[in-house]
């Protein structure tokens, strides 16, 4: 196994949030930052788990050059473009199933 440390951060808190300490919990996983649009929501969540980058916009969390990894839990339909946008960005992408919903989104 690599001990590689990889910065991650959580897209979508609702159904995501469940994935938090699991990442924390990881050895080679560093959770660095959480991304919601809700920004009060995304809070609670940032405040519960220590967690202290926030990002209300998902393009300025693409910008962060600290990030190597998004894990997006967003809405379904929002998969296959934030999946592809974070792939063109240079991040690694895990994306909670379905990636896409048609052939032509892959």
């Amino acid at each position: 196994m690599s001990d590689k440390q990889f910065n991650i951060a959580i897209v979508g808190l609702g159904f995501g949030a469940e994935f938090i300490p699991i990442h924390q919990a990881h050895p080679n996983a560093n959770l660095v930052a959480v991304c919601r649009r809700n920004e009060e929501e995304m809070n609670k969540v940032a405040d519960e788990f220590g967690i202290e980058k926030r990002y209300t916009d998902y393009d300025e969390l693409l910008k962060d050059p600290e990030i190597d990894a998004v894990h997006i839990n967003s809405p379904i339909p929002d998969h296959a473009p934030q999946s592809l946008k974070a792939l063109r960005a240079g991040k690694h992408v895990m994306c909670t199933v379905p990636m896409a919903t048609t052939i032509e989104e892959c």
